[in-house]
């Protein structure tokens, strides 16, 4: 089992920031990848970017592409999101999520395991 837990989200004004962070505990290794996603309000979950764990390889989707950052810290089994000069159709409930198989990255059904997940709203 793997235990994720999201923190960071908030209430900020369109142009800002915030730094979303993915804390894992339990039975991860080296092979895992954690990948972020997110839900609107009556919209699918929809793939935001992920890291493989070993690597450090990163993919984004086109929507965040140049606007947010994803990273690890493998001392604190840590991934953090961070997201610069936010939108407000950034808001969402954001979720990590990790994988056994570095594979379908973009594809939620495709994770094993989830964190409860974080609201950010943008406001304009």
């Amino acid at each position: 089992q793997v235990q994720l837990v999201e923190s960071g989200g908030g209430l900020v004004q369109a142009g800002g920031f915030l730094r979303l962070s993915c804390a894992a505990s339990g039975r991860t290794s080296n092979n895992y990848a954690i990948g972020w996603f997110r839900q609107a309000p009556g919209k699918e979950r929809e793939f935001v970017a992920a890291i493989t764990w070993s690597g450090g390889s990163t993919f984004y989707a086109d929507s965040v592409k140049g606007h947010f950052t994803i990273s690890k810290d493998n001392a604190k089994n840590t991934v953090y999101l961070q997201m610069n000069s936010l939108k407000p159709e950034d808001t969402a409930v954001y979720y990590c999520a990790a994988k056994a198989v570095s594979r379908r990255l973009g594809v939620p059904s495709s994770y094993d395991y989830w964190g409860q997940g974080t609201q950010v709203t943008v406001s304009s």
